[in-house]
């Protein structure tokens, strides 16, 4: 007790972390509370086919994976909270573009155009966090803030889908939307981050000042994780519809998955603190790859609603561990840009599956963009084990 009073800057849940923490994940889950209901709206609002909702879904990752590469040097060379700032009132005023918009035409243009800020603030506000974490608790810290983003990636589409049922309004979730990501701006103007040291004389502008060339195989290995992600986010209500006849079970399946999350994320976070970081990935894309196969394999409400808390449990230990591994690799100097990479990989795994589940289901049907996910998955797991934890191993930095 005597102890922690003395040593507050040890302190895991102070009030600049928590801030943070919050900030991600009110505009995450400004972000996913659309996500679920997109597919129905271009559908049903404009008459949409499955391959041109694809191509409209995955133009926000693509402009993501533009700005991300940049995000990582801005972050790393300017001060931390006006880059924050900057990326997160843009993030919010892209909302209002989606009410605003009249045709398919112009909706697609405001989701492409999202994707550039929410590129850029979800790395200038992970680098954030870690600014604000003692040394002694950040793989531990890391661990939890990952929480902030999949929890709500996980519990938004639930509440989406319970609100348009409730009001059977779109227009009203892009309200609240934007109401939400308004919040995390006001939130975010309150953080008080540490001085940081501005560099003027760097080394010249290299390829690694963007992407962390150190990372490449890890980027690699999580851009397949994430490709699952997209389809499964983008694809799960209009598969449970289509093809199980599960109408009023997909925010029950996104509630069950986010349990998965919460609880992988409190047990694996002493595995964290204490550097266990490939054991944690390997439980995690292991308990994934079975509830994914199990989602595709099984067509029964009980192996339905299973697979949603293995792939929670896995993604729960997975992301974590990966973020972790991307840290450990980089120099204290290349924060931003070890979480611009990450989420580079991710993003672009991300939206490739949006892009290609809807191609994929047009011509063959979900079910078989379902056994892509799941082949991917084990693509993924395969190439951890053969080559992803020797590669971190050698790579990764001594504090």
């Amino acid at each position: 007790m005597t102890q922690a009073k003395e040593r507050p800057s040890e302190r895991l849940w102070n009030a600049d972390y928590i801030k943070v923490m919050t900030t991600n994940f009110l505009l995450y889950f400004a972000f996913y509370l659309l996500t679920p209901l997109l597919p129905l709206y271009l559908s049903e609002q404009f008459g949409a086919t499955k391959d041109t909702i694809g191509i409209v879904l995955s133009g926000y990752t693509v402009a993501a994976l533009l700005v991300r590469p940049f995000c990582g040097y801005v972050v790393d060379s300017f001060a931390r909270k006006k880059v924050l700032m900057v990326c997160l009132t843009a993030f919010f005023v892209c909302f209002a573009g989606y009410i605003a918009a009249g045709t398919i035409l112009m909706f697609a243009i405001c989701r492409t155009l999202h994707g550039a800020p929410f590129g850029a603030v979800t790395v200038a506000n992970s680098t954030c966090a870690i600014d604000v974490l003692p040394a002694s608790r950040r793989n531990e810290g890391i661990g939890l803030y990952g929480l902030s983003n999949n929890f709500a990636m996980a519990i938004a589409p639930s509440v989406g889908i319970w609100l348009h049922d409730a009001v059977g309004s779109y227009m009203v979730l892009f309200w609240i939307a934007l109401a939400v990501a308004g919040s995390s701006v006001v939130i975010a103007g309150t953080l008080k981050l540490p001085e940081k040291e501005i560099i003027k004389n760097k080394d010249k502008l290299s390829l690694d000042r963007f992407f962390l060339t150190r990372a490449w195989l890890l980027a690699i290995n999580i851009a397949m994780f994430g490709f699952c992600w997209g389809v499964l986010s983008n694809y799960l209500a209009i598969y449970s519809k289509e093809a199980l006849g599960i109408t009023g079970g997909t925010g029950t399946y996104f509630a069950i998955l986010s349990c998965g999350l919460f609880l992988s994320r409190l047990q694996g976070r002493k595995a964290l603190r204490d550097g266990r970081l490939t054991q944690n990935a390997i439980e995690g894309m292991c308990l994934s790859l079975v509830g994914f196969i199990l989602f595709v394999a099984v067509p029964h409400p009980v192996a339905y609603y299973l697979s949603a808390a293995l792939i929670g449990l896995g993604n729960g230990h997975l992301y974590p561990a990966f973020l972790n591994m991307f840290v450990a690799v980089a120099r204290h100097d290349q924060r931003g840009t070890a979480n611009s990479s990450i989420l580079t990989g991710w993003d672009l795994g991300f939206g490739i599956g949006c892009l290609l589940g809807g191609v994929v289901a047009e011509h063959w049907g979900y079910g078989a963009a379902f056994w892509m996910v799941a082949l991917e998955n084990a693509c993924g797991v395969a190439l951890f084990f053969m080559a992803g934890r020797q590669f971190f191993t050698a790579r990764k930095r001594s504090e």
